[in-house]
């Protein structure tokens, strides 16, 4: 029995039935309508060639990592770094097609497989950054630093892509206030604190990994938090935009994209994240809130409900 407070979803494919049933499969090309917001069950090397070409405004993958880990049964084995590239370029070369001039690539790793990936999208985008983000939580070393950062690389297909800056501006204290003729510059001033809306950098250090009282948490090992993904539609797409990721794993990408008035194709193999993932579909018709992430605002880590609140009233006078 989970405690009360427990919200982590781990329904079985047995009890989710119904949500399986909802994801589709294909077997021969087929038309957009057919697959846009849809779950994809099935192998992403073989779905990816029967989808339609130039139809993808932002990809967000978030591939095995070249580590030993079990998901749900299926084991990817670390292999050496010459065999990671190798898998890494069948499947950027499975997406290419499917990618919009003006589009945009993300891309999730570890430091090790990081400077990997980046050779690998170095040959077919122009890079433009390398993000790295403080996963907060990690198991301890006995002979070495716990590993507690990741990377996204950030790519496009072109010069001219997508990037709304404005949406992603990070809620941050002001600890030495500047004032002209006694009046913020650039900041706020409330009972709460003081505040200012910077712009991003490539070091995020204000995301929570999901956890077991989120309503997003689910058994996945290696789930994405909602506000990190958040971040990266945002800023590379528009409200109407098609977002695909091919490694949905337990549904954040899809879900946050829904969340945020996009259109959405997921790709994944395991009976069991497709459960996961339609479930959490069906809850953002009810529920469209991102932790971390109010009213047009990303909060630094930790900060409390009350000072959101007493914000959120005022950002009118500040904008996003």
């Amino acid at each position: 029995m989970k405690a009360g407070r427990n919200k982590t979803i781990d329904l079985s494919v047995e009890e989710g039935k119904s949500y399986l049933d909802r994801c589709i499969s294909i077997s021969k090309p087929t038309d957009l309508q057919s697959v846009i917001n849809k779950t994809i069950l099935g192998d992403t090397f073989s779905i990816l060639p029967l989808l339609p070409t130039k139809f993808v405004d932002l990809l967000i993958a978030d591939p095995p990592y070249n580590l030993d880990k079990n998901f749900n049964g299926k084991k990817f084995k670390k292999t050496s770094d010459e065999m990671y590239e190798e898998y890494t370029q069948s499947w950027i070369k499975s997406v290419l097609p499917l990618l919009k001039e003006d589009a945009t690539i993300y891309v999730c790793c570890d430091w090790q497989s990081s400077p990997t990936i980046g050779k690998v999208l170095k040959k077919y985008f122009y890079i433009q950054n390398r993000i790295t983000w403080q996963r907060e939580k990690g198991r301890g070393a006995l002979s070495n630093w716990k590993n507690g950062m990741e990377d996204i690389w950030f790519a496009t297909v072109s010069k001219h892509y997508t990037f709304n800056v404005d949406k992603v501006k990070v809620r941050r204290k002001v600890i030495a206030p500047y004032k002209v003729d006694g009046k913020p510059k650039d900041w706020e001033e409330t009972a709460e604190g003081n505040f200012r809306n910077t712009y991003p950098s490539n070091f995020w250090d204000d995301i929570s990994i999901p956890y077991w009282s989120m309503p997003e948490n689910t058994a996945h090992p290696t789930q994405k938090p909602e506000k990190l993904i958040a971040k990266l539609i945002l800023a590379s797409s528009n409200p109407g935009s098609i977002v695909l990721d091919p490694f949905l794993g337990s549904g954040t990408t899809s879900v946050t994209a829904k969340k945020l008035g996009r259109h959405y194709i997921g790709i994944e193999e395991n009976e069991q994240y497709c459960v996961w993932a339609e479930k959490r579909l069906e809850m953002a018709d009810n529920d469209a809130s991102i932790q971390g992430y109010t009213d047009g605002v990303f909060w630094e880590r930790n900060t409390t409900a009350l000072q959101r609140k007493t914000q959120n009233s005022q950002l009118s006078m500040w904008g996003d």
